[in-house]
């Protein structure tokens, strides 16, 4: 039943983030995983119908990059576009959709910049350390997130174990770049807690080719907090609080103030917290929490302000469940959301109910529908179905699964003001922008063991009339009167070849196509990731080398962006029982390529870096 596949779940992610080091071997399990975003609610990954990639603790210290979208990169149908390195906008995109339909969860918090444009993610202050777990749901998943949920990025921080433990670590390494982050966790009886702090900072490099005057490198510094504090007040309720700070600082080029410069600067501070209290009782569950988001914008052009936004984002939200239904299980909730952008706000109501098939050990089904009231663009209703059928091979699994999803996005605040505000000309001034609708399938087969898994699947989706910012003229948000397409296949495997090497890898092909059959832009055609993991020595050796790719993808008016191929190489050793050093080999061979026109991304680069533990 559901909840008890909740408490294996905590019982699971516990152990392994409080291991000593393991073998490969020892450490997957893919049979028995379990994850919660699907469904809001703890399912062995096997009976999903829906497609779910997982990265754990143990591959996430074993890449050891410095921030999320680098772990992203390296997850099945998930690209990225980064305009001039650390610190620079950063776009992440599920099957190809756009990164403001990509919902982004950090212990429960919704990590959405409401100063923004569309009320996204701002990934490129998103830091790794601290990070235990990464759950991507790929697809419209609007049924229990939101209507608007294009695909469904869940974090988890690390988890504690009863008792005490502590961790430091710095690292440098090429651009002048030094991060020192440090991270308390632990248990006392009903008492558990995370704290993590990370000081970021880099000299950068020129983020712009077209910046041929200052030439000057761009830097950037961040400082991010965050705390998750919980306590069981009796064995069935349980309270939790958490908190993330983020305190951005960067500088950029190609900025205007009566002509575009290239000394241009920004902060970027934002502030999340989420209250929840939960109830988990033999046959029913209650989940009550209030989060509210706040954020600040400023830029400068040549040391005076050039632009500023301020933006807040409060949800009420409530999730239940019933188990000990005969044949099914039930999700149900509600929530009240309300986004507010310098001054301009919006409210949205949404219901949501599930259905979860119990009846069987080898088929499942889930149907489920979502009803919002939104306060400018009226009331929707949207849907997911999905389905799973195990076949027992023995010593594995063959799984075929099929899921089927709706969704909407109401034109932003921000997105509506500007096209009625003074900086917006034609053809974008005045025009009345419309809701964004979405619907996507998909059908695959997955093969899965204790220590392999492969997979294939097909996917399908649709955007209806897609709102976009005029990159031609800048005269403001246009939209894609029509459908807008996403299609094509992922392919992913994960193979033991003996008990101390792992190799992975995945391959999407994304055909994307705009009302008018225009290619849509910074979509590749072709994504590819190889990696390999080996560790020795009892454990005490660990060795990553990733290799991803792009090819076929074009960018505004057109021009072709360059096919590339980077390799990153990182290695790590464990001294004594408490002290790990390693070292990090970013863009070996120095390829020079740009994922956006214009934009430079970082040459061959080398890091350094110290663990320290302590647990008690």
């Amino acid at each position: 039943m559901l909840i008890t596949f909740k408490r294996t779940a905590v019982t699971a992610v516990v152990a392994v983030a409080t291991s000593s080091p393991i073998t490969l071997a020892q450490q997957s399990d893919n049979l028995e995983e379990i994850v919660v975003t699907s469904s809001r609610v703890a399912i062995p990954l096997r009976q999903i119908g829906t497609s779910v990639s997982v990265m754990d603790d143990f591959e996430i210290d074993s890449r050891g990059v410095l921030n999320i979208t680098d772990l992203l990169r390296q997850m099945p149908a998930t690209g990225a576009s980064n305009s001039g390195g650390a610190g620079k906008t950063t776009l992440v995109r599920i099957r190809g959709e756009e990164g403001f339909r990509t919902l982004t969860i950090l212990d429960g918090v919704r990590i959405q910049d409401p100063s923004g444009p569309q009320i996204a993610t701002s990934f490129e202050h998103l830091l790794s350390d601290g990070i235990g777990r990464i759950e991507v749901l790929r697809g419209p998943q609007g049924l229990a997130f939101g209507a608007d949920a294009g695909g469904v990025i869940n974090i988890s921080s690390r988890s504690a174990s009863e008792g005490f433990s502590a961790s430091a670590d710095a690292q440098t390494g090429r651009y002048g770049t030094n991060q020192l982050a440090a991270n308390i966790a632990g248990r006392n009886g009903a008492f558990d807690y995370f704290l993590a702090a990370t000081d970021f900072k880099t000299n950068g490099f020129n983020s712009r080719d077209s910046d041929n005057t200052l030439m000057d490198a761009d830097g950037y510094k961040n400082t991010s907090l965050h705390a998750r504090l919980g306590m069981d007040i009796t064995e069935s309720f349980r309270v939790q609080l958490v908190r993330h700070d983020i305190d951005g600082r960067n500088e950029f080029d190609g900025c205007f103030t009566s002509t575009r410069v290239e000394d241009c600067s920004g902060s970027n501070d934002l502030s999340a917290t989420r209250i929840e209290a939960e109830y988990k009782g033999a046959a029913f569950s209650h989940s009550f929490s209030y989060s509210s988001t706040d954020s600040d914008r400023e830029n400068f052009a040549a040391g005076a302000s050039s632009f500023t936004a301020a933006g807040k984002l409060e949800r009420w939200e409530y999730i239940g469940t019933a188990t000990e239904l005969p044949g099914f299980d039930l999700v149900y909730g509600a929530d009240q959301e309300e986004a507010w952008n310098n001054g301009r706000g919006r409210g949205n109501i949404g219901v949501f109910l599930e259905y979860l098939s119990d009846f069987s050990d080898a088929v499942f089904f889930t149907a489920g529908v979502r009803h919002d009231d939104n306060e400018d663009f009226g009331t929707n209703t949207n849907y997911r179905v999905s389905a799973a059928y195990l076949a027992d091979l023995g010593e594995g699994t063959l799984k075929f699964k099929t899921a089927l999803g709706t969704g909407f996005r109401a034109p932003s605040p921000f997105e509506i003001a500007y096209n009625a505000g003074a900086f917006a000309f034609p053809p974008a001034a005045g025009i009345t922008l419309q809701q964004e609708e979405s619907e996507g399938w998909e059908i695959g087969v997955e093969y899965i063991t204790r220590t392999m898994r492969l997979e294939a699947v097909y996917f399908d989706q649709n955007v209806e009339n897609a709102i976009f910012f005029d990159l031609a003229s800048f005269s403001g948000y246009l939209q894609d009167i029509g459908q807008a397409n996403s299609r094509g296949i992922e392919l992913s495997a994960e193979i033991p070849i003996t008990d101390s090497l792992r190799v992975t890898g995945n391959y999407t092909r994304n055909e994307t196509e705009r009302p008018d059959g225009t290619q849509r832009l910074r979509r590749p055609e072709h994504l590819f990731n190889l990696g390999f993991l080996y560790t020795g020595l009892d454990g005490k050796l660990n060795l990553n080398g990733f290799y991803r790719s792009q090819a076929n993808a074009i960018d505004s008016g057109n021009i072709a962006i360059d096919d590339f191929g980077v390799f990153d190489l990182t290695a790590s050793y464990q001294l004594t029982e408490g002290v790990r050093v390693y070292s990090r080999l970013e863009n070996v061979s120095d390829e020079d390529y740009q994922e956006i026109i214009d934009y430079n991304a970082a040459g061959a680069a080398a890091y350094i870096g110290v663990n320290f533990k302590l647990t008690r």
